[in-house]
This record gives structure tokens, sequence and C-alpha cells, in this order.
């Protein structure tokens, strides 16, 4: 069966093993999730369970989400995500998710927000060369330079590495090890880094291509 949680990203830390090698970890504050809705295949044409994380006041509900909880009876979630897992439709709603669903060892994929930068320059966001600081070559060295287009084809191709905005997207970081599981801290520490600022919202599932 697919394992997958909401969590909340509390920084990096490390860890030493019994030989003195060193593992830098992300820890994740990890559920508890429970189980909002569950979608069929027959009623729903997919099968999926939504889960829900970080408890909230109502009254910062939209009208649908507020009628959700109370048709279920569970206390109101700030973050909702939607799981296509194996055996979703066995699942009751009410079930609550816990971090010991994952276990040292496991394979996960964590999805999240990437740090927004704003919009930036090309050599920040692609990493370009400085133009020369020599004579005849300003006022602008930071600039991108020459797009290459002549009179054919008159124009700048799509898809051109030119300045805008950098980051604040949808990432995914694929087979990170799950170094450590803390239960009574509801916390998971993976290994390596994952996607967005501190306190960012992340998804954790177990990995598709292990």
């Amino acid at each position: 069966m697919n394992k997958a949680i909401i969590g909340r990203k509390l920084g990096m830390t490390q860890l030493f093993t019994p030989e003195g090698k060193v593992i830098p970890v992300t820890v994740i504050e990890a559920g508890p999730c429970p189980v909002v809705q569950v979608k069929t295949l027959e009623r729903d044409g997919y099968s999926a369970v939504k889960l829900g994380f970080s408890e909230v006041e109502e009254k910062k509900l939209n009208k649908p989400e507020a009628g959700l909880f109370k048709k279920t009876g569970i206390a109101p979630q700030k973050v909702l995500k939607e799981f296509k897992l194996d055996g979703a439709d066995s699942m009751a709603v009410g079930t609550v998710i816990t971090c010991d669903t994952f276990v040292a060892g496991d394979k996960v994929d964590v999805s999240g927000v990437s740090k927004g930068h704003g919009y930036t320059g090309v050599i920040k966001r692609w990493n370009n060369h400085r133009l020369k600081e020599t004579h005849g070559v300003g006022p602008v060295h930071r600039e991108v330079g020459s797009m290459g287009a002549n009179s054919s084809p008159s124009r700048v191709f799509k898809g051109k590495k030119m300045a805008g905005q950098y980051g604040h997207e949808n990432v995914t970081i694929l087979n990170l090890e799950v170094v450590k599981v803390d239960k009574e801290r509801n916390a998971i520490l993976v290994k390596g880094a994952v996607p967005g600022p501190v306190k960012s919202i992340v998804y954790i599932r177990n990995s598709v291509k292990a």
C-alpha cells in the first residue's frame, strides 16, 4: 500500500552515525493528518483520499470546506491535499495518519513550493557569466548579452533563458531517504534538503521511482 502525509518544514540539522559519519537531514513536522474525504471509482470516477493538516478556526474556511467538515464532524483543517493511494477505497473518513506510517529506510518523494527570489537577472537565475569588463562593453555588465537574432529570424526564440521570476514554483525531490521517525514529536527526518522556506507546507509520499 502506498503511503502519504502532509507536513511542515522546520529546518535542517545533522545526525551522527555510530561510525562518526555526518548525515545532513531536514526536520519535517508530519501529521497528524485526518482522512477528510474518500473518493471512490463508482462515485467520483477515480480512487483517492483527501487528507487534512493543521487545525484552523472555522471562520477562516470558505463555505464548501466548512460544509465538508460539518458533515464529517472533523475539526477544520487549514491544508487539504488529495493523494491517489492503493487501497484508498478501503480507508474510512476520520482515520488519522501519523508520522509512524513511515519508518527509517523508506524512500520518499517530497513536494513543496520553492523559495521565491522575485524578479532576478540571468546571472542569478541561470548562472550566466558576466560580460567582459573591458572598454566598449558597458555600461551594463550583468545583462543577458546578444540574443542571437539577425535579419532572419528577426525575433527571439521562445524559451530563451532571460531575466524573470525566479523560484516560487512547485518542486519535487525524488528518492530521499527517511533517516529517523520521532512519533513523540510528530517528526520525520529526511536525508538532504527539501523544497521551500522554513515553516512551508510539504507533501511526502513513498517514492514512485525507487
